[in-house]
This record gives structure tokens, sequence and C-alpha cells, in this order.
């Protein structure tokens, strides 16, 4: 087995726009180094880690392949065992080949959610990869969504090159935790994903969970970013922490919209309004997760009439905003979060909020079929991956 490097060599890091420096090697983050100065909320920078949508690319004629890594994981106190660590998607030439948990590596012990935390130092450890096909093939290593994995050693018992040019739509996406898919039962079952994958794209998914607040280093970050497809699904983490209210969640959605086009004037832009969720439809935050496991809201539906929001308003204000917006932006578009997934399927939502993973998978179908079809605000037919 001989060993490649992860860094300055062929194989190339996809959906990561930072590589941290660690002791034990590299840290994919999703937002530049740049934007660490304009947030104090810990949980934005673990979200960033958190490596929805990041994958390794390279062609190999190798039959064998191991991955060295180190994973993070929580566990609170009074659980016998920690969280896990996620699955390892190894995809060969578009199609999912295998999947391996992904070793346990450190462990991050509290009390309680936002308790004080105490690092359980971890090992590195290999995930191996046997029997792939003969023959020169394009690989893909999807990494855990909801784990940081620090990138150590890539070995294999062939030759590893850098992929060939993919010529497929780079599609660009931020929203929430619903985006990110802590919940999907692997990297590849998130729905931006399975989206991507219908609609023949190469996704960078720039979803914070719990924290897609409009942020303008997000939309400046989207600006800068080369893109042929944008999507924005906001409005559940607003509602759920309160971060806005009418008078002042417009003009930030404005803002968000005006920060992207000047760097992407004419690229087709869809808004996205949220899921169904029956906590928060006609009820403001902020939210709290009940005995039962499930979220509910805490606010007064009475203060919807004041300013405060409700998820129904912030659709309506969405569909709103684009409808305005469409008179000198023709390729702006909406889409009202619920075709994704509606009122009829709550039951899908385990813990009120979020979706089950195959509820995940049926929203990257639907997204696909709206998104990227004939007559689609992505209007764009599936890209043939490249050969080997």
């Amino acid at each position: 087995m001989r060993e490649y490097p992860l860094v300055g060599g062929p194989v190339e890091v996809r959906g990561a726009l930072d590589l941290e420096r660690t002791p034990a090697g590299v840290m994919p983050r999703r937002l530049p180094a740049w934007t660490t100065e304009q947030y104090q909320d810990p949980s934005v920078y673990g979200g960033t880690v958190m490596p929805s949508g990041v994958r390794l690319v390279f062609r190999t004629d190798a039959r064998v392949l191991e991955f060295e890594v180190l994973t993070s994981t929580g566990q609170l106190d009074g659980d016998p065992r920690p969280r896990p660590t996620g699955m390892l998607d190894l995809t060969v030439d578009g199609a999912l080949a295998e999947r391996r948990q992904a070793p346990l590596g450190h462990v991050v012990r509290m009390a309680g959610p936002g308790a004080a935390q105490r690092l359980i130092p971890g090992e590195p450890g290999t995930a191996r990869f046997d029997g792939l096909p003969a023959g020169m093939k394009t690989v893909e290593l999807w990494l855990p969504q909801q784990t940081p994995t620090e990138l150590v050693a890539l070995r294999a018992d062939g030759e590893v090159l850098a992929p060939l040019p993919d010529g497929r739509p780079r599609w660009v996406h931020y929203g929430s935790s619903i985006s990110h898919c802590l919940e999907a039962d692997g990297p590849t079952g998130t729905w931006p994903v399975v989206a991507a994958s219908l609609g023949g794209a190469e996704v960078t998914n720039l979803s914070q969970p719990g924290n897609a607040m409009l942020d303008p280093y997000v939309a400046r970050t989207i600006r800068d970013l080369p893109a042929d497809l944008i999507s924005l699904k906001t409005g559940i983490n607003i509602v759920g922490r309160t971060t806005f209210r009418l008078r002042t969640f417009g003009p930030a959605v404005h803002g968000f919209l005006d920060t992207i086009r000047d760097g992407h004037p004419d690229t087709p832009l869809l808004v996205i309004s949220p899921v169904s969720c029956p906590a928060l439809e006609d009820r403001p935050g902020p939210t709290a997760v009940g005995p039962d496991g499930r979220f509910t809201a805490l606010g007064d539906p009475a203060d919807v009439a004041g300013g405060a929001l409700s998820l129904q308003v912030v659709r309506d204000e969405l569909a709103r905003i684009v409808a305005v917006r469409q008179a000198h932006d023709p390729h702006l578009h909406h889409l009202d979060g619920r075709d994704l997934l509606g009122p009829a399927e709550v039951d899908d939502l385990p813990d009120g909020l979020h979706p089950s993973p195959a509820a995940y998978r049926r929203m990257g179908e639907r997204f696909a079929a709206h998104a990227f079809a004939d007559g689609g605000p992505f209007r764009t037919r599936p890209h043939p991956r490249p050969a080997g």
C-alpha cells in the first residue's frame, strides 16, 4: 500500500472552503477561514466543521483503499456510549459502492446540552474499502455529515491521480439543519446530495445547523464562490430563535440577495421557504425540546399581529419579496418549502422538526424534479460524469 498526500497532491477536497491544520492532519471547514472573526457563537464553528457534502475526489486503479481519519463525537454523562460517528460513503463513477462506519476518535463529554465540555482524547482510525472494481475509475469518499472529521492519510494499492475536469454545473446551497441533514442515513442520503445526483450538479452545501440567520459573511461567501446555480432555504432558524421581527426580516432578505447578486447578477437563484413544522406554523418562537423529545414553540400567537414571525408569515414574506424583485431579476425564483415536505407528512418529523432519513431522500427527489427538470428554475440536463 502506498500513501498519498491529502493536501497538495492528486486528491481534491470538494465541498470545503478551508482546510484547518490540526496536530493529526487537516480539518475541512465549510466556510472560509476569514469568517471566524465575524461570529462569537461556538455552535457556528461546530456546524462548519461538520462536513455535510464534503468529499475527497480522485481517480484510481486501486482495488483497495484505506482512509485514516480522526473523528470527534459527543456523549452525555448519562448515556452509555458516545453518539454514533456516522458513515463514510464511497462512490465509484457516481454510484454508491460501499459504506463504512467512521472510526471512533475524540469524545467530548458533558453533563447536558450547553454544559461545560471535557475532551476524552482519541486516536485516528482506519476505514478500509476493498474489492473495488478493476481499472481506472473516479472515486469519491463522502465524510459523515454529522461528525467533525480530520483527514490523516490515504493509502492505496494502486495509482492515485487527479480527477478529470468536471463539466457539471456548480450548485451552491444555503440552509439550516434541515439542509445539513444530520439525521440522514449517510452523507449521500442528505437531500442536497440526492438532488445533485439526480440533477447532474456538483453541490457545495453551506447549510448552518441552528444558525441559518442570513449572516452577511455567508452572503459574501456565496457572492465570491464560482456558482452556476444558487439556492437559499431560510426561515426555520429565524423563527425558532426569534432572530428578526417582520420589520427587520424583509430588509435582511433583500440585503442577503443584494450581496449575492453583486457577484452573480444573472445566476439562477432559488429562494425556498420552510418545510412544514407544526409547532411553528402559526406561533412564534423561541423553541424548546419537551420531555417527549419533540420541539415545541414558546411564543404567544397573539404576538404575530405585532410583528413576531411564524412560519406562515415568513412564507408569505419570502413569496412577496421574490415577486417584487422578479420585475428586475428574471433569474430569481421561489419554491414553497411545503412542496418538499408538506403538512400531510409531519409524521416523518420524529422530533417535530427534522425529517427522517426516508423523508430527506424524498425531499431530494422532489427538489430535483422541480428545479432541474425542463422548464425548472435551474433548467439543466444531467451531465454525465467523466469516465475513468
